[in-house]
């Protein structure tokens, strides 16, 4: 079969690989009709985030038909059509079985390579290294699904591919985000970065009954589609008198700050300045993993007593941090890797009554052939690139 592996930083290639096999009797293989390039893809591409090998197959947001189960499979039929959750879960560990799907205990076979890293594993996740779990990802025609009676959810033929695949992942992501910021009428919401994660982020706060939404990024149609199809107001960065955010922040909130902030970029944030040179700095040495900037500027940002809410990956350890305004302002993170077989249920409701279409964040559909281009278009930000659904047939 074809399949989409990282063969260098910088470096894709679209290559011919063995069919995936059944090799544990709870195991499925899903035909892929349709697969996507997630913003956390860009790490690996990147080269930020270690134990990724020469010929793996990314890709975590991805959804098919199912062509064959295994023995022990007993709630999955061949021919369903199914999404599959970016994240692996077992179903029947502690943390599984209170909601928290993506700490699963059971799921990563390398779990002591992110123990060292974190203390504990949390689940396996498709095609992002072998720090978490080392399994083919589904930017492929197909992939292998453990544990399918857990994970893989049927969808309607009557809601197209387009409308459900990104309950794989950014959709719960921007909602998980959104409804980990406890939201209360008349809130005001910030959001930094404006990438798919951040404008699911913007839709489901709006859903949870924020009065504004305010979205910071730098890039002009990122911002258009937030101001569009989000109805928030726009903040860019890159431009004279918008540059010190935190300040326009104040001003346009009245002085209070946000009640809560989004930070959506995560471990690749772009800054100017001193700050900005001195992350990238410390990243190309690695002496720093991650670049912060807008992590801090969400918690120098959001108002006393309010909530910082970051589904932006990060990969190791940072610094710099305004540890004391987080701590003297009374502030509140959450964060983590999304639950998504929690909130993909939850979701795929929202989407049959009509109150989303998931399909409005994609600007650029490609054949499985194209993923190198698709690769570099979305990471450069070229052709007005936000979001890139491929094909494999």
């Amino acid at each position: 079969m074809k399949a989409v592996c990282w063969t260098g930083i910088h470096s894709m290639k679209v290559e011919q690989v063995p069919d995936p096999k059944i090799l544990n009797p709870h195991d499925a293989i899903v035909r892929v009709t349709s697969t996507a390039i997630c913003g956390s893809d860009l790490h690996l591409y990147d080269g930020i985030i270690p134990t990724v090998k020469r010929g793996d197959i990314l890709g975590h947001e991805f959804m098919g038909e199912i062509v064959e189960v295994g023995s022990a499979v007993t709630r999955r039929k061949v021919g369903e059509r199914v999404v599959v959750p970016a994240t692996i879960a077992c179903g029947n560990c502690w943390f599984c079985e209170q909601q928290l799907w993506s700490l699963c205990d059971n799921t990563n076979p390398n779990a002591d390579i992110a123990e060292a890293l974190m203390g504990y594993t949390g689940s396996a996740i498709y095609g992002y290294t072998h720090a978490f779990g080392g399994y083919a990802g589904g930017q492929a025609e197909y992939v292998r699904v453990p544990f399918a009676d857990v994970g893989p959810m049927p969808v309607p033929d009557h809601l197209t591919d387009e409308q459900v695949l990104f309950l794989t992942d950014i959709f719960p992501t921007g909602y998980m985000a959104a409804e980990n910021c406890h939201i209360q009428p008349g809130d005001t919401v910030a959001v930094w970065g404006c990438g798919p994660v951040g404008q699911f982020a913007i839709q489901s706060a709006h859903l949870l009954g924020a009065e504004r939404v305010i979205a910071i990024d730098r890039v002009a149609e990122r911002l258009e589609m937030a101001r569009t199809k989000g109805r928030a107001e726009v903040i860019d960065y890159s431009q004279p008198g918008q540059s010190d955010v935190v300040e326009v922040l104040k001003q346009m909130t009245g002085g209070r700050g946000p009640d809560a902030c989004i930070e959506a970029v995560g471990s690749e944030a772009h800054a100017y300045g001193l700050m900005g040179a001195y992350d990238k700095a410390k990243q190309v040495t690695r002496l720093e993993t991650d670049r912060p900037h807008a992590l801090r500027e969400a918690i120098q940002a959001c108002r006393k007593g309010g909530v910082v809410s970051v589904p932006g990956e990060y990969s190791g350890f940072i610094d710099k941090m305004p540890m004391g305004a987080f701590f003297n302002k009374g502030l509140t993170m959450k964060t983590g890797q999304t639950h998504m077989h929690k909130y993909m249920r939850l979701l795929l409701p929202r989407i049959e009554a009509g109150e989303i279409d998931p399909s409005f964040v994609i600007t650029h559909r490609l054949p499985l052939d194209e993923a190198p281009h698709a690769y570099e278009i979305f990471r450069d930000k070229r052709d007005k690139c936000i979001k890139v659904v491929l094909q494999p047939s």
